[in-house]
Parts: C-alpha cells; structure tokens; sequence
C-alpha cells in the first residue's frame, strides 16, 4: 500500500525492543506509533523547543502520576 509517509527501517539491540514493546503494551499503542512519539519527544528536546502539548503532558504527568526515578525503572526493566 502506498504511503506519502517516509519509512525509515530501525534495528534495536535487544534491551531497547523489549523496552519499547514493555512500554507499547503500557500505553496501548503500536510499537511504531510509541516509536514515532519517543523520536519526536527528543527532537524536541534536541531542539530545545517544547511544543506547547508537550510541556503541558508533563505538567500533567507531574500532577497526576506518581513520578519514579529513573533509576528504579530501569532496574525493575533489566532484572525481570
């Protein structure tokens, strides 16, 4: 099926797949469309200029969900 989308073919060393489909599951979203939206969060940050929806997910995030460090995220992630 054509596309006017640009395809770009990805390979993940194996900590970063089961990261990505982990976190895919998560959100209920397909592994591309979780990698299309982590791609576009750090060309922003690259950028550093923050799409207002972005800034105000993460206000969101702060307000709503319990925040963990990241070092605890990725020991729960790389010891299972």
């Amino acid at each position: 099926m054509p596309t006017s989308k640009q395809r770009l073919n990805l390979t993940l060393p194996k900590k970063l797949a089961v990261f990505l489909k982990k976190i895919s599951l998560r959100d209920e979203v397909s592994q591309s469309a979780k990698a299309l939206e982590l791609i576009e969060r750090g060309l922003e940050m690259e950028e550093g200029e923050f799409k207002p929806s972005f800034v105000a997910e993460v206000k969101r995030r702060l307000k709503e969900d319990r925040l963990v460090p990241a070092e605890e995220v990725f020991k729960r992630l790389w010891s299972e």
